[in-house]
């Protein structure tokens, strides 16, 4: 969940807590897209993980059929009757990996991991105020606020938790700076985002350098404050973004040189998420600003060989008019369509748009509440 969504959440935390605690468990829906069937070599479909407002226990696994062309949501009760009747409570990251699907639900405080050919049930790892997940060998790291969900000028430094995969046991913590975000590894260290959201306004601005070897932060890096999203190109530089104060102080984009654990770069790009595919960065920016209750929508394409920003509107038909919140992204490494998600009010179900590689829009289908994070398999 996005820091300056917090203070709201929290407010209506107790009233929503347990509400869905004596409701049937609900059954899964397929939706036929019209866009017509797409048969891809490699790509068979993708997962979206719906966050959930925070205290509804809504988080929920929705799936996407290139060959049937069908959009199917809330899959996880039905699939898992003899689970729980709910995914969790706010629903942060989804990743694949090793044929697991691993969906790190934060304020229940767990990383739910199934099969990733059917979402069925395997086992949780417990860790508090989880966030986001990466793996390298054997073993799966998240990171973890460590202390409850509040605002708080003492929050405590936040940590990494090392799993391994097998056991599904954590097995070493590393601490690393205040509300760590995002990670990612290269070169036998893993480097995480730490943003300090919870010490508002004393913002974390490090990224955190773990060896791997030893796990144990050998370093910061000292970037920019509220830092957030992480990802690595395919010349091993690392992108992170900044959040800024949303205030005065805007949101960035930044990268980090992992040879020599150097900020080679800064640009005055405003960037709340980012994905990846081939040699271009595609990135929307919905900048809130406090002062002027007003975001700031860009939707770009940056290409990580020059650094240069090619484009500031990859959306080209108009569309993204329809867009009230962009709040996730994701491109198909095959196809190149690209997928922006839609959290429209936040309490009521999302979107998700499908677009060509050209900006036009092909397809729209309606979501469970805030439509977050994609894996493709």
């Amino acid at each position: 969940m996005n820091v300056r969504l917090l203070a709201i959440a929290t407010l209506i935390l107790a009233s929503l807590a347990g509400c869905r605690k004596d409701e049937p468990t609900p059954p899964s829906t397929d939706i036929p897209v019209n866009g017509g069937g797409m048969h891809l070599k490699t790509v068979r479909g993708f997962y979206l993980l719906n966050e959930g407002n925070m205290g509804s226990n809504k988080a929920s696994l929705d799936v996407f059929d290139y060959e049937r062309f069908f959009y199917t949501r809330n899959i996880f009760p039905e699939r898992n009757p003899g689970v729980v009747k709910e995914l969790g409570d706010v629903g942060n990251d989804l990743k694949i990996y090793g044929g697991r699907l691993y969906a790190v639900i934060n304020c229940s405080n767990l990383v739910e991991v199934m099969h990733a050919s059917d979402a069925v049930h395997i086992g949780v790892v417990s860790i508090p105020n989880c966030r986001y997940i990466t793996f390298d060998g054997p073993y799966a790291y998240v990171s973890s606020y460590a202390g409850p969900v509040a605002i708080d000028p003492h929050a405590r430094l936040g940590y990494i938790a090392k799993i391994d995969t097998a056991t599904l046991k954590v097995v070493a913590e590393c601490t690393v700076g205040y509300q760590p975000e995002e990670m990612v590894i290269t070169g036998g260290k893993l480097y995480v985002a730490n943003s300090g959201g919870y010490r508002v306004p004393n913002y974390d601005r490090t990224v955190s350098v773990i060896d791997l070897a030893t796990f144990t932060e050998i370093k910061k890096i000292d970037v920019a404050i509220n830092l957030h999203r992480m990802r690595l190109d395919r010349q091993g530089m690392i992108w992170v973004s900044s959040r800024g104060d949303y205030r005065g102080n805007g949101s960035s984009t930044h990268v980090i040189d992992p040879v020599s654990d150097a900020v080679i770069e800064s640009y005055p790009i405003a960037n709340s998420n980012m994905a990846i595919c081939g040699d271009s960065i595609y990135f929307y920016s919905t900048e809130w600003n406090a002062v002027t209750a007003v975001n700031k929508r860009t939707y770009g394409i940056i290409d990580t060989r020059t650094h240069e920003l090619v484009s500031t509107g990859f959306i080209k038909d108009g569309t993204e008019t329809d867009i009230k919140i962009a709040y996730g992204i994701a491109v198909n490494p095959e196809s190149r369509e690209i997928f922006v998600t839609d959290a429209g009010d936040y309490v009521t179900p999302g979107t998700l748009h499908c677009y060509s590689p050209e900006g036009i829009r092909k397809w729209s289908v309606t979501t469970g509440d805030i439509p977050a994070s994609i894996v493709f398999f």
